[in-house]
């Protein structure tokens, strides 16, 4: 067994139960149970306690994604296919943590800036809230797209570890 595809299985693993948790429990359970107190703010406090943790998945993603873009060619394999899929796979977990992350959750966050109101309080069709609910729609798939990468780069290592 290759340690250094071992450690690229456990960091990507750790990584990947994470994002899952975030988006599975945290994110939905910060809003539920901040909207069930009848806070008038409660959506904007929620939508500030889910971006720091999202910061911290998609910082965490990038640095491992890095990590494994970096093993990429201390690791062992068999197979040009699985290589070259591999090697997309952990671009798009960098492309998609970063870009989230430096890229949209910026952007969104320099709009609710601008909001100067809580979003909540923007009326729909306003084109700020417009492009926020866009934005946010991006985020979702930039990090989705990641998660996905993150499984097939995980089943690739661990075919390679069995073997």
């Amino acid at each position: 067994m290759s340690l250094i595809n071992f450690s690229r299985l456990v960091l990507l693993s750790i990584w990947i139960g994470a994002a899952v948790f975030f988006g599975a429990v945290v994110a939905p359970s910060v809003f539920a149970v901040l909207r069930s107190f009848d806070l008038t703010n409660s959506g904007e406090i929620a939508g500030s306690i889910v971006t720091r943790t999202l910061t911290v998945v998609n910082i965490a993603g990038f640095v491992v994604g890095v990590f494994l873009l970096i093993t990429f060619f201390l690791a062992r394999r068999k197979g040009r296919i699985s290589s070259v899929i591999e090697a997309i796979c952990v671009l798009l977990i960098v492309a998609g943590t970063g870009l989230g992350h430096w890229v949209i959750a910026a952007r969104m966050h320099a709009l609710r800036v601008a909001m100067v109101l809580p979003v909540d309080h923007i009326r729909p069709d306003d084109p700020r809230r417009i492009e926020f609910n866009t934005l946010h729609g991006y985020s979702v798939n930039a990090l989705g797209l990641a998660m996905i990468a993150a499984l097939i780069t995980i089943v690739l290592i661990s075919r390679r570890l069995r073997t």
